[in-house]
């Protein structure tokens, strides 16, 4: 039986304990931590910057996935991989040019991922199908935890999916980010999620173990990938 990934989003944790929560979600059992940057100016919030990523990198061992939800990422990509990121995903909406940032994560080692918003259409990140390990597909608005998943990004998902099967020779994992949890977490996966992002429905649960245990069974289902 295939099982998703589970990345839950730091950002819903408690603020003040990152490096504890961060500990807490991979004893049990995450696969990885994704880490949400925000610069108050491509989206209205700030979040926290490399030196947070440094100080969670030696503290624990699974994938620091880091979305950069910047203005100009390449200012940044350079110190977010140095500070230990695993996998760096930029917006396809940002200001500097993607083919720019993917070449720059590849040349400092990490993974590459491409987001894309939910006003965007699927078909802006088919130039690069090929050309990245992961692509974010935005199931609410960027910028805060806790919101509602968007309706009809379960259709955005599909076609998302059936697009980089279609055009790339070894098709990238499709994470999916926002308002994510049980009550959705298997129609997301039979639509062709492969990495699952929960903040609240993971950080904001009496037991984070059992939170995500249970979104990675109950998303799991006989499926191809």
């Amino acid at each position: 039986m295939w099982k998703p990934l589970i990345s839950p989003s730091i950002i819903a944790g408690d603020l003040a304990n990152l490096r504890q929560d961060a500990i807490r979600a991979e004893e049990g059992g995450a696969d990885w931590l994704h880490l949400d940057i925000m610069d108050g100016n491509f989206v209205p919030n700030i979040t926290f910057g490399p030196a947070t990523v440094a100080a969670l990198r030696p503290a624990v061992r699974f994938t620091l996935d880091t979305h950069l939800m910047l203005v100009h990422p390449l200012s940044m990509i350079e110190r977010f991989a140095e500070a230990g990121s695993d996998l760096i995903t930029v917006h396809v909406e940002s200001t500097d040019p993607v083919d720019e940032c993917l070449e720059l994560i590849r040349s400092c080692g990490a993974r590459t991922g491409l987001c894309i918003n939910p006003d965007t259409p699927i078909e802006a990140v088919e130039p690069w199908a090929d050309q990245v390990d992961l692509v974010l597909l935005m199931s609410v608005h960027p910028g805060f935890t806790g919101q509602s998943f968007v309706e009809g990004s379960v259709e955005r998902l599909r076609a998302l999916r059936a697009l980089l099967d279609r055009v790339s020779s070894n098709p990238p994992d499709l994470q999916i980010d926002g308002g994510i949890g049980l009550h959705n977490c298997r129609e997301i996966v039979e639509a062709g999620a492969t990495v699952l992002v929960a903040g609240a429905s993971v950080f904001r649960q009496p037991d984070v173990a059992k939170a995500i245990h249970d979104l990675r069974e109950t998303g799991a289902g006989n499926l191809p990938r």
